[in-house]
């Protein structure tokens, strides 16, 4: 025999569950001067690790190549917790200048979604997803000296009705 309302409550129980699992996990719950161990403990294995100039590191939570999010983490030589914030917006990609070192756009936005080359130009170009009321992305030239040539946005392929992605 089954009590009446099991199925309601486990319907309830499955979909709080699935929403649970795409909820984007906030970045300023940690406070500054936060350990390693604890960022890794609290968000799993980071999908990328940089090093950075002053001895210190940056870990990387991105949603892969068609995701619109990317955390990171950056840490002092220490391994104290310096920031964390979402990577993919418009005022971390205007911070990209042209002549920054291609290891320096990995710390400020990490890994692009894509990466072409353009053999014409002698460069390649790195494209990064992103939250936008307009489907665009933000492409990155880096030449083969691995320094930023230029930059903009333009319009994501994958929006495209033609696209291939």
């Amino acid at each position: 025999m089954t009590r009446p309302g099991w199925k309601p409550c486990l319907w309830t129980a499955l979909v709080a569950a699935m929403l649970g699992g795409c909820a984007s996990p906030d970045p300023d719950r940690f406070a500054r001067g936060a350990s390693i161990a604890s960022v890794v403990q609290t968000m799993g294995r980071a999908s990328a690790e940089y090093a950075a100039p002053d001895g210190g590191k940056a870990l990387e939570y991105a949603t892969g190549p068609y995701g619109k999010s990317t955390l990171l983490f950056r840490f002092d030589a220490a391994g104290q917790l310096l920031d964390a914030r979402q990577a993919l917006t418009e005022l971390q990609f205007n911070r990209i200048q042209p002549g920054m070192a291609a290891s320096e756009v990995l710390l400020q936005l990490g890994r692009p979604s894509t990466i072409w080359r353009l053999a014409f130009q002698q460069q390649s170009v790195w494209s990064y997803r992103y939250e936008s009321p307009f489907c665009q992305w933000f492409m990155v030239g880096v030449g083969g000296d691995g320094k930023v040539v230029d930059s903009a946005y333009g319009p994501d392929p994958v929006c495209s009705v033609d696209s291939p992605m």
